[in-house]
């Protein structure tokens, strides 16, 4: 079965642009789209997507509210957020609300099919480069952001210590050769760094990591 595919942006060329990206892959297929945020949730309730792809800059609603009320409803489909700027606080919004990825409108087209990919698969697109320009710029200038380490105290040292992996934007293949352990193992880390933190994704992982201070801004 093909990836199914909404594309939400304010832009009907940007749509159109996507939609010929995507088209030229057999196992990917634009089963809408959306031109604001209130439209893109009503379509995602119709058609249950795999994947959404998000503008956060939109008129009637914003990609960042729109992306909270989709996860909110429980229907299985991620979202994948595209924005213009690498600094963008709307975008961290939306990591905040539990987007699987942040990509850039510029990113070649093999790396979006590639991030696409993944995101269906479950796994989360944490650009090390972007996300951690957009978590330092933020999360300095917004001390407001930041929530009491001891949420991390139900963590092992060992599994702080996969945490601070995943949120230099490490693969679980990285993590085994920086820690010595098998890529098995760092699975079964991450897994329960989600589960007692209550995240999605590692992304969440990544946001929750800054604003504990587990990884500082700059670091």
């Amino acid at each position: 079965m093909p990836i199914t595919v909404l594309v939400v942006d304010d832009q009907e060329l940007m749509r159109a642009g996507l939609r010929m990206v995507l088209g030229a892959h057999p196992d990917l297929t634009v089963v809408g789209e959306a031109d604001n945020g209130a439209a893109a949730v009503q379509r995602t309730r119709e058609l249950v997507p795999d994947v959404v792809l998000m503008d956060v800059r939109m008129p009637v609603v914003d990609g960042v509210t729109a992306t909270g009320q989709i996860l909110e409803s429980g229907c299985g489909s991620k979202v994948l957020v595209m924005t213009t700027f690498d600094l963008d606080e709307h975008a961290l919004g939306a990591l905040r609300a539990g987007a699987s990825g942040f990509l850039l409108k510029d990113t070649p087209p093999e790396d979006l099919i590639s991030a696409i990919r993944s995101v269906a698969a479950g796994d989360a697109v944490v650009s090390p480069k972007v996300t951690k320009r957009l978590l330092d710029r933020l999360i300095a200038d917004d001390p407001g952001s930041t929530r009491d380490a001891a949420v991390l105290d139900v963590l092992t040292a060992r599994e702080r210590e996969v945490l601070e992996q995943i949120a230099a934007g490490r693969s679980n293949a990285e993590i085994a050769a920086e820690l010595f352990l098998s890529e098995a193992t760092v699975k079964t880390h991450v897994g329960r760094v989600l589960t007692k933190l209550g995240l999605r994704d590692r992304v969440q992982a990544v946001v929750l990591a800054y604003e504990t201070g587990l990884v500082r801004p700059g670091a």
